[in-house]
């Protein structure tokens, strides 16, 4: 009689699914053997796989369902369970479990519900004999995400940290036990799963807040703040460490700001982390962000502009001498903007020289130049080196200072293509910066060819959004500016609206698109920069033209079922 097939083991599993490498199994391994655990955590501890990755995989392996954190129990719901076998939570909080009945059957009230365990390791015989010495009813178990477990033990106790040990961290540690509690197992789950939550959720930055008894943990999700975890003020210090640990910064070094910056693995991912902290009442602020690493940059169109705009964005590009400014607030796209830009003009036949802070992804047959202003690299002194290399086009990250503007408006005089940025809140106000920062209006009108400005509002989720009703719709038509009505008739209007889904977790919006202005300089507003025109004067001659601003472009993006009519208020002023 042959011997029953062996079930495949773990590692194997995730490696056949290219989830893992073997090398990855390795380590795993190793640390397995020094420390103890479980592979699969400890796959997750080294940033190898996600944790929902390994949950999927469990599920099969195991033959156990998956419990999603929105189908998890009410916590008044575990601790009657809890109160009605006399088990302490903190037993069951050390196993990373929870168990619950569930309420009735609907067709028989009388009925007890069933008892349902969800574990981090459902298979604990520890937790069915616990469960047994009170009752003997069958009892259904789930896998289930640590952050889910730890929300409820949270919920149910603030006396205890989700997954961590309240002895961790105070305010007295010194830098050699702040170094050491970095480095204990409950720290680094507790820091990993911020990160892999923060990257499933496409959070574009982590805020890391102390108070006087609790630490906030908040996301910035489609350019909204939202809390995702709370955890006690003990544990602070112990997470903030691990932080500034991963990042290179100085452990010890509580009283100054410091940036730091380091290439991390999470999830599987190669992520580039940037932090900032700054000293406050309570500890330190944290500020992260989470860039992952990707080669591939998203065409014109999939930011958000349309064939008209692009077309406008290519012309001003191709100029072969002069300014292009590019306008906005922070982390509002202009980089990726401008690097689509320098890849059509990346033929061949030009030599592309950027000058960045920091270079962001890497462009073949682009000369890339990044900052290191601690050894006297700055935009300035790299524009000025980069003018004996014989370049065509040029790319300034950023003029903020009126040496750097100088020397560009000189490049351009002297027949190169200087395209850059500056942060000012509408694409015009750029012209009164540059006059602010020294370079004369005759100058100015020579070398200028246009600017353009951008933002980010949030995209209606595609899975949950619906059509407007007929009501909503005129409601909505009545608000289109009385100048934008002539543009906007010339195509079909598809209002839409917000909902809320688990994909998009029930905000209703899925992602962000830019909204654009985009001002080529026509004759009439040479004439007004070189008469000293102020900005609002600029912008009526701008629009005589067709200028479209932000509000015009997000209405007629709202227009297109793109976005929501509220969002268009929220972002641009509902075109004031």
């Amino acid at each position: 009689m042959s011997a029953a097939p062996r079930a495949p083991r773990l590692g194997d599993l995730l490696v056949e699914r290219g989830l893992v490498r073997p090398a990855d199994v390795a380590n795993a391994l190793s640390l397995q053997a020094q420390n103890g655990g479980l592979l699969g955590l400890n796959l997750v501890r080294l940033g190898a796989l996600s944790e929902a990755q390994l949950l999927d995989v469990l599920s099969e392996q195991l033959n156990l369902p998956v419990l999603a954190p929105e189908h998890g129990p009410a916590p008044e719901r575990v601790r009657a369970f809890m109160d009605q076998i006399g088990s302490p939570l903190a037993w069951w909080a050390e196993r990373e479990a929870v168990a619950w009945r569930e309420e009735a059957p609907a067709d028989d009230a009388s009925a007890p519900g069933r008892i349902l365990c969800a574990a981090v390791q459902p298979l604990d015989p520890a937790l069915a004999e616990r469960i047994a010495q009170s009752s003997l009813e069958p009892v259904a178990f789930f896998l289930a995400p640590r952050s889910l477990i730890e929300a409820l033990t949270d919920d149910l106790s603030h006396d205890q940290a989700p997954g961590l040990d309240p002895a961790l961290g105070g305010g007295g540690a010194d830098a050699a036990r702040l170094r050491e509690l970095a480095q204990e197992a409950p720290v680094i789950d507790f820091v990993n799963a911020v990160f892999a939550e923060a990257l499933t959720r496409r959070a574009s930055d982590v805020h890391v807040e102390p108070y006087e008894d609790r630490f906030l943990v908040r996301m910035r999700i489609d350019g909204v703040l939202t809390t995702a975890r709370s955890a006690p003020r003990s544990n602070f210090d112990a997470v903030c460490s691990r932080i500034k640990l991963l990042s290179g910064m100085d452990i010890g070094e509580r009283r100054l700001p410091q940036d730091g910056r380091q290439s991390i693995r999470v999830s599987g991912q190669e992520v580039d982390l940037r932090v900032s902290t700054l000293p406050c009442s309570w500890g330190e602020s944290i500020v992260l962000r989470l860039l992952g690493k990707t080669s591939r940059l998203p065409q014109l169109s999939e930011l958000g502009v349309s064939p008209q705009q692009e077309a406008g964005f290519l012309r001003l590009a191709e100029h072969p001498n002069g300014v292009f400014l590019i306008t906005g607030p922070t982390g509002s796209g202009k980089t990726t903007t401008i690097y689509r830009l320098l890849t059509h003009l990346n033929d061949g036949e030009r030599k592309i020289i950027t000058v960045e802070d920091p270079v962001e992804l890497d462009l073949p047959g682009v000369i890339q130049v990044r900052v290191r202003s601690e050894i006297g690299l700055t935009f300035a002194a790299g524009l000025r080196s980069i003018l004996r290399q014989d370049p065509d086009v040029i790319m300034v990250g950023e003029i903020r200072d009126p040496e750097t503007a100088r020397i560009a408006v000189q490049a351009a005089l002297t027949g190169h293509m200087v395209i850059s940025t500056v942060h000012t809140n509408t694409a015009l106000a750029a012209i009164p910066r540059l006059l602010d920062l020294g370079i004369e209006d005759y100058l100015l009108a020579d070398v200028l060819r246009g600017v353009a400005g951008q933002r980010l509002i949030r995209r209606l989720c595609e899975d949950c959004a619906r059509p407007s009703t007929s009501a909503e719709a005129a409601a909505h038509e009545q608000a289109v500016p009385a100048h934008l009505r002539a543009v906007a008739a010339a195509e079909p209007a598809r209002w839409m609206e917000p909902v809320g889904c688990a994909k998009c977790g029930h905000s209703g919006f899925r992602g962000r698109l830019g909204v654009y202005e985009l001002v080529p300089m026509s004759p009439a507003l040479i004439a007004g920069l070189r008469a000293s025109a102020d900005e609002d004067q600029l912008t009526d001659a701008a629009r005589s033209e067709g200028f479209l601003s932000f509000a015009d472009d997000a209405f007629l993006k709202a227009r297109r079922g793109q976005t929501a009519l509220t969002e268009v208020h929220r972002i641009a002023g509902g075109g004031q």
